[in-house]
């Protein structure tokens, strides 16, 4: 099931996404627009993992040895 989320942008920025869509073949303003959410989260997850792995290195992480030691 799909949702419906508005957006208003200046008449500046409508033409940037259009050209956009348009250039890049993109199916939709929405697809573009799913499209920069999915990279934002993949950006996001990935600074996430840096953030662990340098806690991790720093001695602050854990070392699982079994999955009991997840609870």
């Amino acid at each position: 099931m799909r949702n419906v989320i508005n957006i208003s942008l200046p008449e500046k920025m409508v033409k940037i996404v259009k050209k956009e869509v348009k250039a890049e073949g993109y199916a939709s303003v929405s697809e573009f627009f799913r499209h920069l959410i999915r990279e934002w989260n993949t950006r996001k997850l990935a600074q996430e993992l840096k953030k662990d792995r340098q806690d991790f290195e720093s001695g602050k992480g854990k070392v699982l040895r079994s999955l009991k030691d997840l609870r």
